[in-house]
C-alpha cells in the first residue's frame, strides 16, 4: 500500500519559518515528480511547489517564490518544503503529492496524496 505521510506543520507568527517533510512508503519515489499543494478554508486546493525525480527542476507558485524551497532525498523517499518569511495568507492545510499523471506541474493531477498537515500563521 502506497502512503505519503506529512509532518512539520504547526503554528507560527508571521515572519517565522517551518519545515514540512513528506515520507513515502510502499514503492520507490525517486523517479516520480513530487509536489506540495495547500488548501485554505473555503478555497480550492492550490499548487505550492513541485520537484522533478532527480531534483534538478523545481517549480513554485508565484506567491511563494523566494520564500519557500522544495527539496528531496531520494534515498529516504522524502520531499521537504522549507517555508520562510511566512505570511498570514500561507495558513492552510498542506498536502504532499507524488506521481504526476499529466498536465502542468501546478495541476492537482497526482496519483498519490498525503493526509495533510495544518500550517497556521498568526499576524
Amino acid at each position: 500500500q502506497v502512503q505519503l505521510l506529512e509532518s512539520g506543520g504547526g503554528s507560527v507568527q508571521a515572519g517565522g519559518s517551518l519545515r514540512l517533510t513528506c515520507v513515502g512508503s510502499g514503492r520507490t519515489f525517486s523517479t516520480l515528480v513530487m509536489g506540495w499543494f495547500r488548501q485554505a478554508p473555503g478555497k480550492e486546493r492550490e499548487f505550492v511547489a513541485a520537484i522533478s525525480g532527480g531534483g534538478g527542476n523545481r517549480y513554485y507558485a508565484d506567491s511563494v517564490k523566494g520564500r519557500f524551497t522544495i527539496s528531496r532525498e531520494n534515498g529516504k523517499n522524502m520531499v521537504a518544503l522549507q517555508m520562510n518569511s511566512l505570511k498570514f495568507e500561507d495558513t492552510a492545510v498542506y498536502y504532499c503529492a507524488a506521481d504526476r499523471l499529466g498536465g502542468p506541474y501546478s495541476s492537482p493531477t497526482y496519483r498519490y496524496w498525503g493526509q495533510g498537515t495544518q500550517v497556521t500563521v498568526s499576524s
